[in-house]
């Protein structure tokens, strides 16, 4: 068995070590906010945190994540949507929104770690994160949007 705490809630999954994060999130633990797209990690839908750091579920072993905090995007607040999230309403980035699930827990842990960024930053670290309806731009608007909203925290 193997111990997760998903949102705050403790879990035990009888799987085997190897399995990536992504499977024992959505046919274990039925949270299917993170999506499949790729399964070599170089999309990010399936983008989630674990221990604040964006991560990609579908090429992290979950025996080497057991013991640490892993937030899917219905963890990201509580009972408010985060900033980033209503920035990604206000500037209507998503089209047909298969990725940006992903988008926005990468842009979340960017933020923290950046709160200031350039567009020169933002373009750097979300270009892990494709969006075939090419909403890039709106994208780096938002994230510029929801950082100037955390600043004022």
């Amino acid at each position: 068995m193997i111990e997760l705490t998903v949102n705050g809630t403790k879990y035990q999954v009888d799987v085997v070590p190897q399995m990536p994060l992504l499977w024992v999130l959505r046919d274990e633990l039925g949270i299917t906010s993170a999506k499949y797209g790729c399964g070599i990690a170089q999309c990010g839908a399936c983008t989630v945190h674990v221990d604040g750091r964006a991560v990609r579920s579908c090429q992290a072993p979950v025996g080497a994540i057991s013991g640490k905090p892993i937030t899917t995007i219905e963890g990201l607040s509580n009972g408010d949507l985060h900033p980033v999230q209503k920035a990604w309403i206000e500037h209507q980035v998503p089209q047909c929104g298969y990725c940006q699930i992903g988008q926005i827990m990468q842009a979340v842990s960017f933020l923290e770690l950046k709160p200031d960024p350039t567009d020169e930053d933002i373009d750097l670290v979300m270009s892990g994160n494709l969006c075939r309806c090419g909403t890039y731009a709106r994208i780096r608007t938002a994230i510029h949007a929801a950082a100037a909203k955390m600043a004022e925290r």
